[in-house]
């Protein structure tokens, strides 16, 4: 072997032990969320809750369940599948039929995210409250940058000197600043939600691209689109960690860098292309 060739081997190697420890990091990450999902649905819907509104409180579980599908199926069709088995008309269904769901998952995302957004819209302030202490013993919950805890005749003076109250959910209220961080978060969430969505749709289409050799102009303007969509997307993981929101920004990292870990699949393929070609 050459030392161009073994220069090679070991640069492939790295690629894959960095990209299989991101997906392994990714995972650890779903069970965070899905754990802190539980706790926030625990008083937003303490009092329970239509199907609709339970799904909209673990939209990022759900989310994270689609992606994890389309990042999947997407590691089979660059890299783990053989182009032989790739043929194979039992496996192309069976890839269609997961990227059916893992859409569908993704867009009822898209959807709580539209709704929440509406619902925040719909929040005024609540007039006849001035003093926190008012509802204390009465099962509702204080919240700000997504944090909440129960009032209580204990605690009701401790969490804000404000004169200006929002419920958020009949049992969940806050203060003008809280108000404030949850109007941007929530806009961001739904801006998150959309361009995440078009980074998979760009990258299915460079995987169409290439599965028909096609790696033109067109192929390099996805992939340069793609890569113009993360830089947004890493601008709103630094607005969650300003907010003292590490693993939401921890996470978009860990999610930018394992769809970056497909864009070198596709780059590796495009050069087995090349050399195909010459060699023909």
């Amino acid at each position: 072997m050459s030392q161009l060739e073994l220069e090679e081997v070991l640069g492939t190697s790295r690629r894959q032990w960095i990209k299989w420890t991101v997906y392994s990091l990714l995972l650890v990450n779903f069970a965070f969320y899905f754990f802190q999902e539980i706790e926030i649905a625990s008083h937003a819907l303490r009092r329970g809750g239509t199907f609709l509104q339970w799904a909209q409180e673990f939209a990022t579980t759900i989310d994270e369940l689609g992606w994890f599908g389309l990042l999947f199926v997407f590691e089979l069709e660059t890299y783990l599948l053989s182009d032989d088995a790739y043929r194979m008309r039992r496996i192309r269904w069976s890839l269609l039929l997961v990227r059916l769901i893992c859409y569908i998952l993704l867009f009822h995302t898209l959807f709580a995210r539209i709704t929440g957004w509406n619902d925040f819209v719909a929040v005024t302030q609540a007039y006849d409250l001035l003093d926190l202490c008012t509802v204390a013993g009465g099962d509702i919950s204080f919240s700000s940058n997504y944090a909440a805890e129960l009032i209580t005749e204990k605690n009701c003076q401790r969490f804000s000197d404000s004169t200006r109250y929002y419920f958020l959910d009949p049992t969940v209220v806050t203060d003008q600043t809280g108000y404030e961080i949850r109007q941007k978060l929530t806009w961001i969430d739904l801006q998150d939600s959309i361009v995440w969505i078009l980074v998979a749709g760009l990258i299915d289409l460079a995987v169409r691209l290439q599965n028909r050799n096609i790696i033109d102009q067109r192929l390099t303007t996805v992939l340069l689109s793609v890569r113009l969509m993360y830089i947004l997307l890493l601008a709103h993981g630094a607005f969650w960690v300003y907010l003292g929101h590490w693993i939401w920004g921890w996470d978009q990292f860990l999610w930018i860098a394992g769809f970056w870990a497909i864009g070198g699949n596709l780059s590796e393929w495009k050069n087995e292309i090349l050399e195909d070609a010459q060699n023909r």
